[in-house]
């Protein structure tokens, strides 16, 4: 009996043993799907902002829990504010448009070339062509890259109709002083430039500090620079990027079997952030045309004076604003492309 007792008591000392690695493990296991704070610059109560909360929301049913937290409407600071915050861990993932990503990988900006990519087909290829190369390239900075949206194209507002760069060259045009680098190339195609932040443009508009600015169609009506700002030029300046980042320390935390699911989600909001976009933008355009805004449209040899403009001051924008090596794969990659279409 005693023999028995013995064994038997080793037994279950055996079985409490296996007990308590198994909910150990368990535990891990669920402490391995780390909580996500999602920092946004966007409003909760526009088209993009609940979009950004379905793609959570499909996250969170992926993880099986609530792990996903959205802090909407710039409440976690500004990108670069934001950036720091990632890179301590203190937010996990954030949504950046061409200015954040610019200041994270440098070799971005040759997408923000001025006039060198001209429409959505264009920069369909390019991504198509770099996007893994560029993908790689946050890694290396400790970012995971969920997905690219496409958010518009960036297009000048004028005092007077710019139908020519001459044109523009004589009015004062904004650029925001937290674009550094595009701030830096237009005064290196010559024309006068003045530092305004967003929250600055009406007014540097009504005082007459400014005539002209750059910037997206949605941010021109949703500021009303329309009113002063009368004149829209349809030659695109650049593409409006942007895209959902995430710390590389949290991106290795989450359990492989998760990571596919998550990025068809990433994939599937991409596609529905970029129509969303699109109609509202168009949206924009028209709502401002009813007011007052006048479409500069100009012909195809009118723009083609835009791009060998530009051309001119490759020699001074490649190699110190924008980084040669891609930009010469972006551009190989539109001379192909053209020639082939």
């Amino acid at each position: 009996m005693k023999y028995f007792s013995e064994r038997k008591f080793k037994f279950l000392i055996f079985l409490l043993m296996l007990f308590v690695i198994a909910n150990s493990a368990f535990a891990q296991a669920r402490q391995q799907i780390p909580s996500i704070k999602l920092a946004s610059p966007v409003p909760e109560n526009t088209a993009w902002g609940q979009m950004i909360n379905r793609m959570a929301g499909e996250w969170n049913r992926i993880f099986g829990e609530n792990k996903v937290i959205v802090f909407h409407g710039g409440t976690s600071g500004t990108e670069t504010q934001v950036l720091g915050l990632l890179r301590s861990n203190q937010v996990q993932a954030g949504i950046f448009t061409s200015m954040g990503l610019n200041s994270v990988v440098k070799e971005v900006m040759a997408l923000s070339y001025p006039f060198l990519i001209r429409n959505d087909n264009e920069l369909k290829e390019v991504l198509g062509k770099l996007r893994p190369e560029i993908d790689t390239l946050f890694q290396s900075r400790g970012f995971v890259t969920l997905t690219w949206a496409h958010a518009g194209w960036i297009k000048l507002f004028t005092r007077t109709p710019a139908y020519t760069p001459d044109d523009l060259r004589k009015q004062k045009v904004a650029s925001s002083p937290d674009e550094q680098d595009l701030l830096q190339a237009f005064r290196l195609m010559q024309y006068n430039i003045v530092p305004a932040g967003l929250n600055e443009l009406l007014m540097s508009l009504q005082s007459g500090r400014i005539d002209a600015t750059y910037i997206s169609p949605i941010y021109a009506a949703t500021g009303q620079l329309f009113g002063v700002a009368g004149n829209m030029s349809t030659v695109n300046v650049a593409p409006f990027m942007g895209a959902v980042l995430m710390n590389d320390v949290t991106w290795k935390r989450i359990p492989e079997r998760f990571k596919p699911a998550l990025l068809e989600a990433c994939k599937k909001a991409q596609a529905e952030i970029e129509a969303s976009l699109a109609a509202l933008e168009a949206e924009a355009i028209t709502t401002m045309v009813k007011h007052g805004l006048k479409i500069v449209d100009l012909t195809p040899s009118q723009m083609q004076v835009w791009y060998d403009d530009t051309a001119k001051y490759d020699n001074r924008l490649v190699g110190s604003v924008f980084n040669r090596e891609y930009f010469n794969k972006v551009n190989n990659i539109l001379t192909e492309y053209r020639r082939n279409r």
